[in-house]
């Protein structure tokens, strides 16, 4: 994995009207598992996995990395928000060598604009964080939800395309462009 950048992490936690996003914390392990085992999460990134697989490979207490977040809701993790920069021979070669946006959420935290308020705070973040420097976005068409949310964050579509059987959705944000 490349690294994100030089940026100082953890940047501590950023709050949000409702939210708190941290690092990830040893009581962050069930909710975890809960996030990587769910069908409904699953749905659009290749499947749930198996309780057995995700226990075994997941450590007693989550690590974190820069520029991942955790969603955490009054004390509990709902889900997570992460930039990543791609590896240049990232199998999508569309966000190789990219920043690449992310996030997930509990089935139970959706549809009450968490996602929006996560992401808003995150992309914010990188803007000072690494200025001028554009993220991208790689959804299913499918994933009506995810593209509503591309749209609201500010992400302009590049280009659709084919992979892992679906039609994929590949968009760019520019700090510069969603600000003014």
């Amino acid at each position: 994995m490349a690294e994100l950048g030089r940026v100082t992490w953890p940047p501590g936690p950023i709050a949000t009207a409702r939210l708190l996003l941290r690092p990830p914390e040893p009581r962050d392990r069930a909710a975890f598992v809960e996030l990587y085992t769910s069908p409904e999460v699953g749905t659009y990134t290749g499947g749930s996995r198996s309780r057995e697989a995700v226990e075994r490979a997941l450590p007693a207490a989550p690590q974190g990395r820069p520029g991942h977040f955790v969603i955490d809701l009054d004390g509990a993790m709902v889900g997570i928000v992460q930039l990543e920069r791609r590896d240049v021979d990232y199998d999508v070669r569309q966000a190789a060598g990219h920043v690449d946006l992310g996030y997930l959420l509990l089935p139970e935290a959706w549809g009450r604009g968490y996602a929006t308020e996560a992401c808003e705070a995150a992309l914010s973040w990188f803007a000072g964080a690494l200025p001028g420097e554009a993220v991208v976005l790689i959804t299913q068409t499918a994933n009506v939800p995810s593209m509503r949310l591309a749209a609201r964050l500010g992400f302009v579509e590049v280009e659709r395309f084919e992979a892992y059987d679906a039609e994929q959705w590949f968009g760019t944000w520019t700090p510069a462009l969603a600000t003014g």
